[in-house]
């Protein structure tokens, strides 16, 4: 074993407990080594390491978002992937596959099983050997029905005070959270009543990250998902678990050496395998878990799906272009997460800050008028505020500001067109790749606003739409595969190659993207609006001694060229030819 692996595995635990809950931090520190399996490996000297490309794009699922008869549904994914999704993409999130109580898989009762309704640990190694897979670390609390909460409640191992607890006479007036419920739960255990720390539901109860044996628990199960082909571990709700009477516990210190902790026992177990912060939370604030280039490889761009899917609404880029401008460029080892729309809704704490309150109060309205429905958070005064929009991506670009229209298929195909652009690694849900419509059943049947985006397929069924060329989830499907297989070939996609915003006034938005070699410069143009727009190229700055074109329609482009840009177009104006 390194020494200096030894000594800066000390250095993060002693930032982390402060107070004294590890006596022999030597001692703490060999076993975590132990138990990732790095006794016998050498410290890797350089993490500042890009492990992704422009060929890299992901899709987001749960095991059994497609299913078909007599087949467990992680196998008949693996078959969907493989038959529609092989050549354009290369990873995929598959959303909680641990057996479960509540949320949809959020709720975890065991960490090293696969839910047997889905399949098994073979089926996990035959994605993650085709894909890069990336799964779930629920970090933060696990379900009020696990033997660890079993536990918890007699005073047995493992389990015996591994939840986080409090008193209702405690000052928790400023915890900043993201549901309305009371979040503290009464529990009988064998020492009497305790109250435990319930951040999202009461079947959802808080660890206690304070008993170094609840870090131990975790590192075993990374070193698990390590061994069975995970290779990016998305740290649901990370922001959240460090606790402090007192404090807003939101992105405390602790908190984020835990993620340097994270990141250095896994990409040191692993030197290609990476951690994305999941902290749905304002800008500024998820930015933070970047660190200095030694918390996340990657952190969710939180920020894009209201901010996106405003513009196209309003039809004005002011505040997308406002935000663009601020973001900083991702350093070397680090990438944005881009997506616009996800299992959850389209969050509305990151875009604090940038949209103003009017702004947001018009987006929640218009997306009521498409269908959705709106999840809300507890303010400390006792008042509550919209916190996300529960609505399919494909209903909630259905229209404008003004109402429905008939070019809901150019607005989400221009969304994703943006999307996949912008710096950064970009994932597309699956409900968004066939163009999913709100089911209003599964929210009627499960009583939850976030099921109205959670549609279940049967294969056979969805087969049949994605062979109706005349079907909109076969338009959608084929326009965004179309995207996703010419930007795996651009060199200026590269995740870190240079961004810059371009102003084209407030109905057309464009950046410029140059590749890390500067071969290539793709200018990434898209009207926003619902009328037709007007650009000069001269406009963009084109070099006059090289020859561009368009890589979506391949139309050459010249200097002295008026192009009228159709609702919703895009262009991705380009000099290379590749």
């Amino acid at each position: 074993m390194s020494n200096k692996l030894q000594v800066q595995v000390e250095r993060h635990l002693a930032a982390i407990y402060q107070n004294g809950e590890i006596s022999e931090l030597k001692n703490y520190a060999d076993q975590l080594i132990d138990l990732i399996g790095l006794t016998d490996k050498e410290v890797i000297e350089n993490r500042n390491i890009n492990h992704w490309d422009q060929s890299d794009s992901l899709v987001i699922s749960y095991g059994d978002s497609v299913l078909a008869e007599n087949e467990k549904p992680l196998h008949t994914l693996n078959r969907f992937l493989d038959k529609y999704m092989r050549s354009s993409i290369s990873g995929v999130h598959i959303l909680p596959f641990y057996p479960f109580t509540s949320d949809d898989g959020f709720s975890v009762l065991d960490y090293s099983s696969v839910n047997e309704s889905l399949g098994d640990w073979s089926h996990i190694n035959t994605i993650a050997n085709n894909y890069s897979l990336m799964a779930d670390l629920v970090v933060n609390h696990c379900s009020a029905r696990s033997p660890w909460f079993e536990n918890f409640k007699q005073g047995r191992n493992p389990g015996h005070n591994f939840f986080y607890t409090a008193h209702p006479e405690d000052d928790l007036s400023a915890v900043v959270r993201p549901r309305t419920n009371d979040l503290l739960r009464e529990v009988e255990t064998s020492i009497g009543t305790q109250y435990v720390w319930c951040t999202f539901s009461h079947d959802q109860v808080d660890l206690n990250f304070r008993n170094p044996e609840v870090l131990k628990q975790f590192v075993s199960i990374i070193k698990q998902y390590l061994d069975n082909g995970v290779r990016i571990f998305r740290l649901d709700a990370i922001a959240f678990l460090w606790k402090e009477i007192g404090t807003n516990c939101l992105n405390l210190a602790q908190t984020h050496e835990m993620v340097r902790l994270f990141r250095t026992l896994i990409e040191q177990a692993q030197h290609d395998a990476i951690i994305i912060t999941e902290t749905n939370i304002p800008n500024r604030e998820n930015l933070s878990y970047f660190g200095n280039a030694d918390e996340a490889h990657c952190v969710y761009n939180f920020s894009l799906p209201p901010l996106l899917v405003n513009t196209l609404v309003t039809g004005n880029c002011t505040y997308l272009k406002q935000w663009m401008m601020s973001m900083p460029p991702a350093r070397n080892g680090t990438a944005y997460f881009n997506f616009v729309a996800s299992h959850d809704g389209i969050g509305l704490r990151p875009a604090e800050g940038l949209l103003s309150d009017t702004e947001i109060n018009i987006l929640v309205t218009t997306m009521q008028d498409f269908g959705g429905h709106i999840s809300w958070r507890a303010l400390d005064n006792g008042d509550s505020k919209p916190y996300e929009i529960n609505i399919s991506l494909f209903d909630a670009l259905q229209g404008t500001v003004g109402g429905t229209d008939d070019l809901g298929l150019q607005r989400f195909v221009c969304a994703h067109a943006i999307m996949l652009a912008l710096e950064g690694i970009p994932a597309i849900y699956i409900h968004s790749l066939v163009g999913t419509r709100n089911d209003h059943q599964r929210v009627e049947n499960s009583g939850h606003n976030r099921a109205i985006n959670r549609h279940q397929w049967q294969y056979a069924q969805l087969e049949k739409q994605l062979a109706d060329q005349d079907s909109s989830h076969y338009q959608v499907y084929s326009q965004l595969k179309q995207l996703l297989k010419i930007r795996r070939r651009q060199t200026a996609f590269h995740p870190n190659a240079t961004q810059f915003t371009l102003h084209l006034g407030d109905q057309i938005f464009g950046f410029w993207r140059q590749s890390l070699d500067r071969q290539q410069s793709i200018f990434c143009i898209s009207n926003i609006s619902a009328q037709a727009q007007s650009l000069s190229l001269v406009d963009i700055n084109l070099i006059d001694n090289e020859i561009w074109h368009d890589l979506i329609t391949g139309q050459p482009c010249t200097l002295q060229l008026q192009i009228d840009m159709q609702p919703y177009q895009t262009l991705w104006i380009t000099n290379s030819l590749a």
